[in-house]
């Protein structure tokens, strides 16, 4: 059918001029709304399809490409406040490389994602401050460099648009600060260098982020937008198809309503939580930078949510190793244990991990469920496979070496990950997605490589031949025990596996949920025992993630009553346990996330701060990014549980029951923490607590400040390393050992004594409150 000019005017008020095919324009052609909206452009039977301009009543105008009724393409969009976005779109949304030109002269370049900042992108604030960097979902996320007009810049890591994890913090006069934030504040340790003081080397950080050597601004040519290189995909918004056919514009209104200009073309601007996260405020710049060109020395210092709680002064020249650029916003220390494999065979190791995963539990998850046997427990309880790097009928190709897998009692390890709440395909992603696993350091001195998922969720350790005997053997009993008791302390254990390689070497694995996997950074970790003899750590071996050991705990944690009392019961069922086992050298993993100090609450607010109404526009950012708060948040609060105000997502603490408290009138309770989360408190995950500082005299004369005595913690615990028995060659042990030491300061002893020691000491670390 041919097309034809024409005219067409419906009984609404609709007119459409130009060319026909049959009843529905096709070809060019001018469709003018009742209300006022107007088309002209390129038309496909009946729908917006090709190149042509959209105007609104209210003075906005899109002018670019159109497909099946929608913006798609390249376009540009003038908005009714003046601000214009020329780049790629997608089903109605901005989608892909493009650029924006706010109302206020801001102005955004870089990639978009369902009409949101997200990718590689710049930000350009009239007042001179600039990001360049990663974004995600409108917000600042992943690498980047900020600079503020004054001379400040900000060269690290983002997490929804607030510095967070390493970084270093370039100040206008000259001085520098090395260390770590936490959702927009310092939080950790870090080591300051005043002007003048010699400092390390920037190059590595000022290229990789598109300065120049001497701190300037060079948007590379990578960094750079070609807006004719369009990449786009999926985004939800209304379509013009369900105005523009032909029942649209006979049986509906055919009005092109302005709805959907209010719900994606909103401009987006950087967040509000800028607000009082910027630099240091003038009070705590005149410490961080007042210090004269001529004096070498540096300080390290630790933070608790900005709040500065010790400092130390060091010379620049015994501190400049400590600052050295990190990799990312949660550190990797690689294992001091030497791997036998080594560079690329420890790639290989990690990349057959992920295979033989991958395989076994693809392979066990569609058997229906059933009730585990004791046939799945023994010998012949085991799934094997050769993996070729060729591939066979049953597994695919790969670009690591030859090897055998061996995964045991499938079957036992399938209905634990069910009994922890584990998704199937969770699990996987977790440990075999893209992102691949990373190695971390050993708090012991049993040699094994620990990997930790990429979400931090899993953590992978490497057995002796004696450790996984024990576990096979203990399986049935540790089944049964988890089974009957969800608030267990005792290590989660979701999979046991083995790869032997091509030159047979074998290599035991067994995977492990992560204690310390939680939102809140952990400040302190802690391997206890209760025993003494060697429990200590050398001070000059302490890092920001070391795992320090009992002597090296100078705190006790007071509790509310009940969380206390279900803490214990649960410690003595789990100890209880474990002497039935004839287990020993088991330890209490503790990690402890401070808050700020209560008695700083009440500082007042600086006169600078801004109002809601100032803080929403996207001018007001300079005094949002300029300056860091006096007031830190409220430590902890308890509050009634409230399910649907918590974060529900699955991971290894998904499976418990929400611990109730005293304080709020014995009933089941959230943790929250002011600015930064609610969370549920349950055994050994969100406990809060109060930590009691014991000054010890050697800390009186080391020159370390330790500025308040009481502190909000928010603790995290558990009990690991169960696959000690206790045999002939513990036995030996305490013999030999007894002869130099008091025989109950050592570890290895008699597991009756062992759980009393344990218990024991723990009644100490977590007092009754007088």
């Amino acid at each position: 059918m041919e097309t034809r000019p024409g005219e067409r005017e419906f009984s609404n008020g609709d007119v459409y001029t130009g060319q026909l095919k049959g009843t529905l324009p096709h070809g060019k052609g001018k469709y003018a709304w009742s209300d006022g909206i107007i088309y002209e452009g390129d038309w496909e039977e009946g729908k917006i399809s090709g190149k042509g301009k959209l105007m609104w009543s209210s003075g906005a105008k899109y002018e670019g490409d159109f497909s099946g009724g929608y913006l798609h393409g390249y376009g540009t969009m003038t908005s009714p406040d003046g601000s214009v976005y020329s780049g790629a779109w997608r089903m109605n949304v901005r989608h892909g490389l493009g650029r924006k030109e706010y109302c206020n002269s801001d102005a955004y370049d870089g990639s978009w994602k369902e009409g949101l900042q997200d990718g590689s992108g710049s930000y350009f604030w009239t007042n001179g401050n600039r990001f360049i960097g990663n974004w995600k979902k409108g917000k600042m996320s992943g690498r980047g460099v900020m600079s503020w007009a004054n001379g400040d810049l900000f060269n690290g890591f983002w997490l929804n648009g607030l510095r967070h994890g390493s970084g270093v913090y370039k100040y206008a006069d000259g001085g520098f600060y090395f260390g770590t934030w936490s959702r927009g504040l310092k939080d950790g340790t870090g080591v300051f260098y005043p002007a003048g003081s010699k400092h390390p080397s920037l190059k590595k950080w000022y290229r990789s982020f598109g300065y120049d050597d001497t701190g300037n601004f060079v948007l590379s040519h990578d960094s750079s937008i070609n807006l004719d290189d369009i990449r786009t995909s999926k985004a939800v918004s209304r379509t013009l198809s369900e105005i523009t056919t032909t029942s649209g514009l006979t049986r509906n209104s055919g009005r092109m309503s302005e709805r959907f200009l209010d719900e994606n073309w909103s401009t987006n601007d950087p967040p509000r939580d800028f607000m009082h996260h910027g630099p240091s405020s003038k009070s705590v710049r005149s410490v961080d930078s007042g210090q004269s060109d001529k004096n070498p020395i540096v300080f390290e210092r630790e933070y608790m949510q900005g709040v500065l709680i010790k400092e130390r002064i060091m010379s620049s020249i015994d501190m400049s190793h400590k600052a050295r650029p990190m990799d990312g916003p949660k550190e990797v220390t690689i294992s001091a244990c030497v791997s036998f494999l080594g560079g690329k065979w420890n790639y290989y190791l990690m990349l057959n991990l992920q295979l033989g995963i991958r395989y076994t539990v693809g392979k066990i998850t569609p058997v229906p469920r059933r009730e585990v046997r004791a046939s799945d427990f023994g010998k012949r309880a085991r799934i094997m496979m050769f993996f070729p790097r060729d591939g066979s009928q049953y597994t695919p190709p790969h670009k690591s070496i030859d090897f055998a897998w061996k995964d045991y009692c499938p079957m036992v390890f399938r209905n634990l990950r069910e009994m922890f709440k584990l998704d199937a395909a969770d699990y996987m992603m977790s440990i075999c997605g893209d992102d691949g696993l990373r190695e971390i350091s050993s708090p012991g001195k049993s040699g094994s490589i620990f990997y930790l998922s990429h979400d931090d969720r899993f953590v992978i350790k490497t057995l002796k031949r004696s450790e996984l005997k024990v576990l096979l053997r203990m399986l049935p009993r540790y089944y049964e025990h988890v089974g009957d008791h969800e608030n267990t302390l005792i290590t989660k254990f979701f999979g046991v596996h083995r790869l032997k390689l091509n030159w047979g070497k074998k290599v035991r694995f067994v995977v492990m949920g992560n204690m310390f996997c939680t939102e809140l950074k952990i400040h302190r970790r802690y391997d206890l025992k209760g025993s003494t003899q060697g429990r200590f750590t050398e001070k000059k071996k302490i890092r920001e993630k070391t795992t320090m050991k009992d002597l090296d705990l100078a705190y006790e944690f007071h509790m509310d009553k009940l969380l206390r009392e279900a803490l214990f019961k649960q410690i003595y069922l789990d100890c209880s346990f474990l002497e039935s086992l004839q287990i020993i050298d088991y330890s209490l993993l503790l990690g402890l996330h401070f808050r700020a100090p209560d008695q700083l609450n009440e500082l007042p607010e600086p006169a600078n701060a801004m109002s809601d109404q100032e803080s929403d526009s996207v001018g007001s950012v300079e005094v949002n990014l300029l300056r860091e708060p006096s007031t830190p948040p409220k430590g902890i609060l308890l509050v009634t549980h409230e399910p649907s105000f918590v974060n529900t997502a699955p991971g290894p603490h998904i499976r418990g029951s929400t611990l109730r408290a005293f304080s709020v009138g014995e009933k089941e309770v959230d943790l929250i923490l002011p600015g930064t989360a609610r969370l549920r408190v349950q055994l050994g995950v969100n406990m809060p607590a109060q930590a009691h500082h014991k000054l010890r005299q050697d800390e009186e004369e080391s020159g370390t400040d330790e500025l308040f005595e009481v502190y909000d913690v928010v603790v995290y615990m558990g009990i690991i390393d169960i696959l000690q028995e206790y045999n002939m060659k513990k036995r030996m042990e305490i013999t030999c050992k007894s002869m130099q030491y008091d025989p109950m300061t050592i570890s290895a002893i008699e597991p009756t004594l062992y759980s009393k020691r344990f218990t024991d000491f723990l009644l100490k670390v977590f007092p009754e409150k007088a």
